[in-house]
């Protein structure tokens, strides 16, 4: 009977729960709310009970993660990878942060630090076609080649804008006050002083920007077609001029090789007739049809002679 009762105890008091909840739905809603509030206010006041230093460490732990997971996104905005023929010149906040960086990684902070990079390898420069007047007043159009290289990278962002247009420009105004103080000979013949002197003023120039010049060549010199006509006949006529004075030369020296071999022959008057034969020899081996009797010269007097008195 006591087992009995139980469950007939326990079904009218789930009975009577659920009448409750029917008849008063609203108040069931407001104790929820309640007992939920209360748990809050308890969270609350256990949280206000804990220390300041798990706050702190709490926070630090937060900020640290917030910091590794944002780690990958910033890796593009914080890193650079430089060649080993580039350097970046580093600024923060404005100003210039040590000396120039590279190669390899370098590190960076966005929004507080920027950088400029810098290309250390030879660079050639074309002058364009200059044209001018020479020492001895002869117009001419004259280009140049200019080989640069940066070998202090902060003093070139820091002392000029754009030191291939500066150094251009430079070039062209040095190649007009060189050539103008050259002759025109001087010019076609002698450029490699004229190289020197480029290079010279224009290095000491562009020391100052940090920037070093290897190599200035005059490429192209070119002249008027009048000029041009002149100098061919000018030409022409010190050729002809050379080869009079080279033939003169030669029968000079042949007539005194002339002299030296008739002194020769007059000591021995064998030899003379050797002579006479071995002339005979070269011309019938070229004319086979010609006969020479060689006839002394001394013989010439009485053979007229004869031809008088045969008359």
């Amino acid at each position: 009977n006591s087992q009995s009762r139980q469950p007939l105890a326990t079904k009218k008091s789930v009975a009577t729960s659920e009448t409750i909840r029917r008849i008063h739905p609203e108040q069931m809603e407001t104790k929820s709310e309640a007992k939920t509030a209360n748990n809050a206010y308890d969270d609350i006041e256990n949280s206000e009970g804990e220390g300041c230093m798990t706050k702190v460490v709490r926070c630090i732990l937060i900020s640290i993660a917030v910091i590794v997971a944002c780690i990958p996104i910033s890796w593009f905005w914080c890193i650079a990878i430089l060649r080993d023929y580039e350097r970046a010149v580093h600024f923060r906040l404005g100003k210039l942060c040590g000396a120039a960086k590279g190669p390899g990684i370098f590190f960076f902070l966005p929004f507080v630090d920027e950088y400029r990079m810098v290309d250390l390898r030879i660079t050639a420069l074309d002058v364009p076609p200059q044209e001018m007047i020479t020492k001895d007043s002869v117009t001419t159009t004259v280009n140049a080649v200019v080989f640069i290289r940066v070998v202090d990278p902060n003093l070139m962002v820091l002392q000029v804008d754009d030191y291939m247009k500066a150094t251009s420009l430079l070039a062209q105004t040095t190649l007009r006050s060189v050539v103008g103080n050259c002759e025109l000979d001087e010019l076609l013949s002698n450029r490699d002083k004229i190289n020197s002197q480029l290079m010279k003023i224009i290095d000491e120039a562009t020391d100052a920007w940090g920037v070093k010049v290897f190599a200035c060549e005059v490429s192209d010199v070119k002249l008027p077609l009048a000029m041009q006509r002149a100098m061919a006949s000018q030409a022409e006529s010190e050729r002809t001029r050379r080869a009079k004075v080279i033939s003169a030369e030669g029968e000079v020296q042949a007539s005194k090789l002339l002299q030296t071999a008739a002194r020769t022959l007059q000591m021995d008057p064998l030899s003379i007739q050797l002579r006479y034969l071995q002339t005979l020899s070269q011309v019938s081996a070229e004319k086979n049809s010609t006969i020479i009797f060689p006839v002394p010269v001394d013989m010439m007097p009485l053979m007229k002679k004869m031809g008088k008195t045969s008359a």
